[in-house]
């Protein structure tokens, strides 16, 4: 039997009600390890949820940036999740996950405590 690889795909999304401040930007401050927690956490909820459930591994946030146009008042969100790609398993269908994370985040709305730009999202596979 042919072991399963790990792949990646990338999560993009701003955030509406997350105030982008330079801290959000250093990986050791106390406000990016904190937010990366809690938006790592939430993700991993939303995607071990999905169809991709039983081979999902876990995401990762990487990054947080202002979002160009806004007032500094949303911070765009990048994330690397990865997932187990069994020999069995169909390869991902990222337009399908993309309405599944859609669906669960109230049309692209609210993740936990987040507000979503709707025209945000990004699914990379």
């Amino acid at each position: 039997t042919t072991a399963a690889t790990l792949e990646r795909f990338t999560v993009n999304f701003t955030i509406t009600n997350l105030p982008y401040s330079s801290d959000l930007d250093k990986p050791d401050s106390a406000r990016f390890r904190a937010t990366r927690r809690v938006m790592n956490m939430l993700l991993d909820r939303l995607l071990k949820d999905s169809s991709i459930g039983p081979v999902f591994q876990g995401c990762e946030t990487t990054d947080f940036r202002y979002a160009p146009g806004s007032d500094r008042d949303q911070t765009r969100v990048d994330a690397v999740c990865t997932y187990s790609k069994e020999p069995w398993a169909a390869p991902l269908d990222r337009v399908g996950l993309y309405h599944q994370v859609s669906n669960k985040t109230r049309g692209i709305t609210q993740l936990g405590p987040y507000s979503l730009d709707k025209d945000s999202l990004y699914v990379n596979g």
